[in-house]
């Protein structure tokens, strides 16, 4: 096993500690080469996956969230599921003000798929809102 894998298959989420608290900002990550593997048919899956959240008390160690990532792409799981599961998992680790997770998938036979999970699913984002000139 080269040394590549073997750091994904070991790979954990870290966090570290956010010292910036005296004012709110927002941490956005793109990782664009992500796969995964469809759980019916075991053909991969290609996706973008972006990443908005406003740090609380910790921020991702970002080679532990790339690591982490790489480790679906030998996972049968669904477009859906991934994206959620990638939400829970950074939710609970870091325990933010606010977050959403896109799951940005490659079309496959003809059809493309979006997933989103936030934490305020019904409001706008604090990007959308940047954009917009509306406050959060």
């Amino acid at each position: 096993m080269k040394y590549g894998e073997q750091a994904v298959e070991k790979a954990e989420l870290e966090r570290w500690k956010n010292n910036i608290t005296d004012h709110d900002y927002v941490v956005t990550m793109e990782f664009p080469e992500f796969t995964c593997l469809c759980p019916r048919s075991g053909y991969p899956d290609f996706a973008t996956i972006k990443v908005e959240y406003i740090p609380d008390e910790y921020v991702i160690e970002l080679k532990s969230f790339k690591l982490y990532l790489n480790r679906y792409r030998s996972r049968h799981i669904s477009h859906e599921d991934a994206t959620n599961q990638i939400y829970d998992d950074l939710k609970k680790i870091l325990k933010p003000k606010f977050i959403q997770v896109i799951g940005d998938f490659a079309s496959r036979g003809n059809l493309k798929t979006t997933i989103r999970v936030s934490s305020r699913i019904n409001e706008s984002t604090p990007m959308e809102n940047r954009r917009t000139g509306k406050n959060n």
